[in-house]
């Protein structure tokens, strides 16, 4: 690993995606954005794995459409326009992985944010739907008016989590100015079990 490998938590979350996601997996985009995140795990589940990605901004959702439909990848990604707190009324089979961008929607409305609210019910929910070994990730962005209070509610719920269940590691740079978002990587462990 060189001195450039870890810049930022999108290279490290994308490190993670492209080390951990593999063909025919069943993976959970609950904030799919500009669909950045939602296009790799369509290439790494490949055409025998599926993709599961919200969002409540009809514009996340049809710009990620246009960049799965260029790629031609656009035939095993379920695109839903609703709230990740609701994943559980559409994903009914357990995923492998689940992927979490906390904030708002870059070059969309700053007004329209993930809320502290929505996001840990969603999160107990993915953990619930999460496999054993299954890894997801979050995303926090700090630097805008209730990022940090969001964070600190996703910490506290993580910190509460059983550690014979689930590992659970902080990625924090600490000598970075502007508010660096705050990466959180959870494994499913073995006895963890479904909750």
């Amino acid at each position: 690993m060189s001195f450039n490998e870890i810049v930022n938590t999108i290279k490290i979350t994308r490190d993670f995606m492209f080390n951990f996601v593999k063909e025919g997996q069943v993976v959970l985009d609950c904030t799919v954005g500009n669909g950045n995140d939602t296009l790799i795990l369509a290439k790494c589940v490949g055409p025998t794995g599926k993709v599961y990605g919200f969002d409540i901004q009809k514009e996340a959702i049809e710009r990620t459409k246009e960049k799965l439909a260029c790629e031609n990848l656009d035939k095993h990604v379920i695109l839903i326009l609703d709230g990740h707190e609701n994943i559980d009324l559409y994903v009914k089979e357990e995923v492998d992985f689940v992927i979490y961008n906390l904030g708002y929607l870059p070059r969309g409305d700053k007004n329209i944010i993930t809320k502290k609210e929505t996001t840990l019910v969603s999160l107990e929910k993915a953990l619930g739907l999460l496999k054993e070994h299954g890894v997801l990730l979050i995303t926090c962005y700090i630097g805008h008016e209730g990022g940090l209070e969001e964070k600190n509610a996703v910490e506290n719920f993580l910190m509460s989590l059983d550690q014979k269940q689930y590992n659970v590691l902080k990625h924090e740079f600490i000598n970075q100015k502007n508010k660096p978002p705050i990466l959180f990587s959870i494994e499913k462990s073995k006895t963890g079990g479904k909750k």
